[in-house]
């Protein structure tokens, strides 16, 4: 009937503890005051708003606040982006590029006209970061 590793007692004891369980009572196990949540919520906003510290800090706050001209002003140049954060810290070597120009001409087995176009190769073959606080100006 039950296998050997299963004690049916163990069963029986588990299956009487689940209706104890169930039993009991949500008032008797999680008791509450005559107020709701409302009740408290109103307590605390009442408080909240009647504070004079609070009035205080948000009048200092209100004057310390200046309108911006969104119209005038660049937002890109005050968001932090990993470009930027490189840049600022790690600035570039120079590294002059070579433009070179490609003529128009034929390529592949079957000859295919490729268009003239420019490309740029940089002069050495890695690009290199001045560590943070190393010089990178002209001597």
């Amino acid at each position: 009937m039950y296998p050997s590793s299963i004690n049916p007692w163990l069963l029986v004891l588990l299956g009487m503890l689940f209706i104890a369980g169930c039993s009991t009572d949500k008032d008797q196990l999680l008791p509450h005051g005559p107020q709701n949540m409302v009740d408290i919520w109103d307590a605390n906003a009442r408080s909240a708003s009647q504070s004079t510290v609070d009035r205080q800090l948000h009048d200092a706050r209100v004057s310390l606040r200046r309108p911006m001209d969104v119209s005038t002003l660049d937002l890109a140049t005050y968001t932090r982006t990993a470009q930027t954060e490189i840049y600022s810290q790690f600035k570039r070597l120079p590294n002059p590029d070579l433009v070179m120009y490609i003529f128009p001409h034929l390529a592949g087995t079957d000859p295919v006209p490729v268009p003239g176009y420019s490309t740029i190769f940089p002069f050495y073959q890695r690009v290199q970061y001045a560590l943070p606080g190393e010089r990178t100006e002209d001597y």
